[in-house]
């Protein structure tokens, strides 16, 4: 074999090496085919780590200035007014950006205008390469290190030295600070040109169509499938009715998620488990998400992080936020984040006069009574002026709205809405309402739950190809699953799948033996059409908060 040594070109251009313009604009609107345009430039050329130099000027967009874009970032027809127009801005900065690899935070955005502008002027518009901080920054940064990838978020995450404000120069700053964290970030991962960047954010890479052998050893039936690394851990944990085929479309251009293309270069193996239905498989990939917590999986890994509202079970019952259901006193949820819970509490501590404080308290209790009793919002049993039954009654009331239908904090807030909103306050109108809705959709969704998870055994059977599929399911879990072949006798054949199924000792709160996940996922099969009851029952009752969520969806 005869060794050929690469050339530069092949080596590519180190990241060190190329000179960056992070560019950013303000504009009048969202985009320049409705006539928006942009109001102010700011770039800031790196190299290396380096500044090398600024570019900053307000931009005269020759039309009005919408009220709410002065509001978001402070820019004004009366700056505006003096300052160049754009046929003398562009030329300026296309000759400032000469020769770089252009960079900006949602990258379609600002050059989409710059496009526009140059199309307009008659200016041919340069070749340049360009960078989107926002594709690397999803391409990068795990679901579970920020949120979103706003260049607010990034910027905080990343410790920028600049804060992004809305105004031109300083956002070109921050994103500066943040391209530099993300290349920081993919050395390790071993990208050091900016070719190689770009292979790092295609969708498809040849090295992962030649691993497309990794698919050709399983099944061609339902299940779950394990992508492994060389040291056997978990990247991701998958379902599909086909194994086969669908870990096959990995390695094609049907995969489009850039993710996933990091994890199938790190991927050595898969594994696959077989399931006799659908819903199975939807349930074990579940189980194994959360008990292997694959790095690629963005959904499910911690199924225990939850917030719960719960009424304490004490002499002097309180309203508390806790994180899971540990005890048999009533709790409501789970939120979808400790917001919803939040705003759910302050709307009911609105309607109920029960303590607020969080410390225990004795049936007899003579500590000074604080702000919230002395404006009537609390009936007061720190200082011994709460009457024990009229606390009690008030403590029913709101047990009744939490476990049944809650229209009493309906009714409340709406008149609250309604004053509000004829005093022309909208903002706080909406505040409550979206605490109105927090509450509805808590209790409608505990409700939900124990309406199932409080049936000891449900078997129930659906129309299978080969058969019926048949699901035995205890408490909201699911604990057998199998397929009844076309005329076989059920009863001697259930008796065998109830033989294996699963035992469960239920716990307390509305999930008492699996996650708040896989039971409503068989919540929604059994409402499925054509699912029918083999044994034993469960039911709605009519009573309940789900008659309030129709009208609160809007």
């Amino acid at each position: 074999m005869t060794a050929v040594q690469a050339s530069f070109d092949d080596l590519g251009r180190l990241l060190s090496d190329v000179t960056f313009c992070v560019v950013d604009l303000e504009t009048t609107g969202g985009s320049p085919a409705n006539g928006s345009r942009i109001t102010e430039v700011g770039a800031v050329k790196v190299r290396g780590g380096e500044v090398c130099g600024e570019f900053q000027t307000l931009v005269n967009p020759d039309a009005a200035i919408p009220a709410f874009i002065t509001v978001l970032t402070g820019i004004t027809q009366s700056m505006v007014a003096p300052a160049p127009l754009i046929d003398e801005v562009l030329p300026s900065f296309l000759e400032f950006a000469r020769g770089t690899v252009l960079v900006a935070h949602n990258a379609p955005f600002d050059t989409g205008f710059l496009r526009h502008a140059a199309k307009e002027l008659g200016i041919p518009w340069p070749r340049f390469e360009v960078l989107d901080t926002a594709v690397l920054a999803r391409r990068v940064l795990l679901r579970d290190e920020v949120r979103n990838v706003k260049l607010s978020t990034l910027a905080a995450h990343v410790g920028a030295t600049t804060t992004p404000n809305h105004r031109a120069l300083s956002d070109a700053r921050a994103t500066v600070d943040v391209l530099h964290h993300l290349f920081e970030r993919m050395g390790p991962l071993g990208v050091h040109t900016l070719e190689e960047v770009r292979d790092y954010t295609a969708t498809v890479k040849p090295e992962q169509r030649r691993k497309r052998h990794l698919a050709d050893r399983l099944p061609s039936a339902p299940g779950v499938y394990l992508f492994r690394d060389r040291n056997d851990d978990v990247l991701y944990v998958g379902t599909s009715s086909d194994l086969r085929s669908r870990v096959r479309s990995y390695f094609t251009r049907a995969e489009t998620r850039t993710r996933m293309g990091e994890m199938l270069m790190l991927a050595e193996r898969v594994e696959s488990v077989v399931c006799a239905t659908a819903l199975e498989a939807q349930v074990r990939e579940l189980r194994l998400i959360a008990h292997h917590r694959p790095p690629y999986n963005r959904r499910s890994k911690f199924p225990h992080r939850t917030t719960w509202l719960k009424l304490t079970d004490e002499p002097w019952p309180r309203l508390s936020l806790v994180a899971g259901v540990r005890d048999d006193a009533v709790h409501v949820g789970p939120f979808r984040n400790r917001a919803d819970a939040t705003a759910a509490l302050d709307a009911l501590h609105d309607v109920f006069t029960v303590r607020q404080c969080t410390g225990r308290l004795a049936r007899r209790s003579r500590r000074t009574a604080c702000a919230l009793a002395e404006m009537g919002h609390c009936l007061s049993p720190c200082d011994g002026v709460a009457d024990a039954d009229a606390y009690a009654r008030e403590v029913d009331r709101l047990r009744a709205a939490l476990t049944g239908d809650p229209a009493e904090v309906v009714a409340a807030l709406d008149a609250r809405m309604g004053g509000l909103a004829a005093d022309e306050r909208y903002e706080e109108a909406a505040v409550w309402r979206d605490r109105l809705r927090a509450v509805v959709r808590a209790v409608d969704r505990t409700q939900r739950l124990r309406e199932l998870t409080e049936a000891p055994e449900v078997v129930a059977a659906a129309p299978h190809p080969d058969g019926w599929e048949m699901h035995v399911i205890r408490h909201g879990r699911l604990c057998a699953a199998g397929v009844l072949p076309r005329g076989r006798p059920y009863e001697p054949w259930l008796d065998v799948l109830l033989s294996t199924a699963e035992t469960v000792d239920p716990g307390p709160g509305p999930a008492p033996v699996a996650t708040v996940d896989e039971t409503e996922i068989v919540r929604r099969w059994l409402t499925q059409p054509g699912v029918r009851l083999v044994r034993g029952s469960w039911q709605t009752s009519l009573a309940t908060a789900a008659r309030h969520l129709a009208r609160l969806q809007t």
